[in-house]
């Protein structure tokens, strides 16, 4: 999915499945080399920094909020928005391939955009968590109780894991 497709799905070697050229960055080899090892810290940096996000909530029982809550929720989401997409690109920069399945693009499609869908949704429960605590910090500890973050949550995953299906399906 990365630099996206050459728009064109071509026929290999005579099999019926269709696949589809990516358009990568470069094809010096020497160049993909660096662009390997570029993305890859990229990709642990990412991973690693996420990861001790949710370690350092999960471990302070005085960060057991409901900002924290949606903000490990939030790294969650981060490391596997990240990991749709850079991996593949890895495989294929390591074993020079630049082709895809139809099916595996959908694939990364689909979660590529449950991912995004769900990052810009957690960003607007929490900004509506502010939002609570700025106008009825009084009442704050009394509407935002820990039911209602995993409801906000859980909802947040089932809609967008629906939404994205039809929206993949509707492509297909």
């Amino acid at each position: 999915m990365y630099f996206l497709l050459s728009q064109q799905i071509h026929q290999l070697r005579g099999s019926r499945k269709p696949h589809i050229f990516l358009l990568g960055i470069s094809e010096d080899p020497e160049l993909q080399a660096v662009l390997f090892g570029l993305f890859l810290s990229i990709y642990l940096v990412t991973v690693l920094g996420n990861l001790l996000i949710i370690l350092a909530i999960s471990s302070d029982s005085h960060l057991h909020t409901p900002m924290y809550f949606f903000l490990c929720n939030l790294s969650l989401i981060d490391i596997c928005f990240i990991s749709t997409i850079i991996p593949k690109m890895l495989v294929n920069i390591l074993a020079h391939s630049k082709e895809i399945s139809y099916l595996e693009c959908l694939t990364q499609v689909y979660f590529f955009m449950i991912f995004d869908r769900m990052d810009n949704m957690l960003l607007t429960i929490m900004a509506h968590d502010r939002f609570v605590v700025i106008c009825c910090a009084l009442k704050y500890t009394v509407i935002m109780n820990s039911q209602l973050c995993v409801l906000l949550v859980l909802m947040s995953w089932i809609i967008m894991l629906w939404f994205c299906l039809i929206l993949t399906l509707l492509v297909k």
